[in-house]
């Protein structure tokens, strides 16, 4: 017996992939933000391990910000 993720119907509750949390990150954050990447995840994922409960679960609400403010204080010169 399998068991059934309960989905939300608000997209940004879901749990994603790294890879639907870059595309949908990329696709939604204002022009002159850095852009993820998926070793941009990763580092921001080591260096906050609090934030994920589940193996390798991004949930919009709960993660964008963060990597957002993450993002550009880590931004390269």
């Amino acid at each position: 017996m399998t068991k059934s993720v309960k989905r939300s119907s608000d997209p940004n509750l879901n749990s994603t992939s790294a890879s639907e949390f870059v595309a949908y990150y990329n696709n939604n954050i204002p022009t002159g933000f850095p852009r993820a990447t998926l070793n941009k995840l990763a580092e921001f994922r080591q260096s906050h391990p609090m934030l994920f409960k589940e193996d390798d679960k991004w949930i919009i609400d709960k993660h964008r910000k963060r990597f957002m403010d993450w993002m550009v204080s880590h931004q390269e010169k």
